[in-house]
């Protein structure tokens, strides 16, 4: 650490908080062309690139964002000196970035990051958005992992990686039938003409429950189609009627009763991916959850 000049570090910091090397140049009263040699030197004594320009913009490598994590480490550290002294205390923990596609159950998403929760040596930060928005994020190491319910095609290109760490079977819940005491369903013949609450036909799952009722000659009443695990959760605890749900998403309602499952469908799973970008450095956190999971 000796060899390594902290101006050039926090001039680097500055730039990649900035993204731009114009506005912290500014920022810290040289000249961009000073700035620029200034983070050449850092890059050569690192022996990496930190950023790469891309549409007139800077981007961070995943060495530069590896960089980067460590000198918010490094000055949040002298801010923790000076709080410290001053009587104001405060820590600094490793970030773990999860992106999630908004569609996907907030339970599922609970379940596999629990081994992290209440730990006090790490902090997530989890990033809810649409697939393609979090894979850029992923590709710019803005992102560590995105959590998905359908694999991401990989390339050399690209880098991608798709891991399965989960399968959840569906199955079809309801609140309990009023007057009766028995609550199943033979699936598919009882469907028929049933009306129900369907995940959308982008779902992985909702194709092969189509496919079923269809090899059956079985038409049941659609009343809504929904994307959103969380409106889907509850549209089947308002409304009484049938949903086709993984159990995971109604965790809480069923272990309370307030809905049951009226037939499970093993043949049919949801699937949940965790997808990552082949890095030098993965974050040892998420191999840690990776080889949980």
């Amino acid at each position: 650490m000796a060899e390594l000049n902290f101006h050039h570090l926090r001039y680097f910091w500055v730039i990649a908080h900035r993204r731009s090397l114009t506005r912290a140049a500014e920022e810290l009263h040289v000249s961009p062309s000073a700035l620029s040699i200034q983070l050449r030197q850092l890059e050569e004594r690192l022996g990496q690139p930190l950023f790469e320009r891309r549409h007139r913009r800077l981007v961070l490598t995943e060495a530069g964002r590896i960089a980067l994590d460590h000198a918010d480490t490094i000055f949040k550290a002298g801010d923790e000196l000076v709080g410290t002294l001053k009587g104001r205390p405060r820590a600094a923990v490793p970030v773990l970035h999860v992106g999630a596609v908004a569609t996907l159950s907030r339970n599922f998403q609970l379940a596999w990051l629990r081994p992290l929760l209440g730990r006090d040596d790490v902090r997530v930060h989890l990033h809810a958005g649409r697939l393609r928005e979090l894979l850029v994020q992923l590709g710019a190491h803005a992102l560590d992992v995105v959590l998905t319910n359908e694999p991401v095609p990989g390339d050399r290109a690209s880098g991608w990686r798709s891991r399965l760490i989960a399968r959840q079977p569906v199955s079809l819940v309801s609140r309990k039938p009023r007057g009766r005491t028995e609550v199943a369903l033979r699936f598919p013949h009882d469907l028929h003409d049933q009306p129900l609450v369907l995940p959308g036909e982008s779902s992985g799952y909702r194709s092969a429950f189509d496919l079923a009722l269809e090899a059956a000659g079985v038409r049941p009443r659609v009343l809504a189609e929904v994307d959103d695990m969380a409106m889907l959760r509850l549209l089947a605890r308002e409304t009484g009627v049938l949903a086709l749900v993984p159990p995971v998403v109604v965790h809480d309602e069923l272990a309370q009763g307030v809905l049951v499952e009226r037939c499970s469908i093993p043949s049919i799973e949801e699937t949940f991916y965790a997808v990552t970008v082949q890095r030098r450095y993965p974050h040892p956190l998420l191999r840690e959850l990776l080889a949980a999971g």
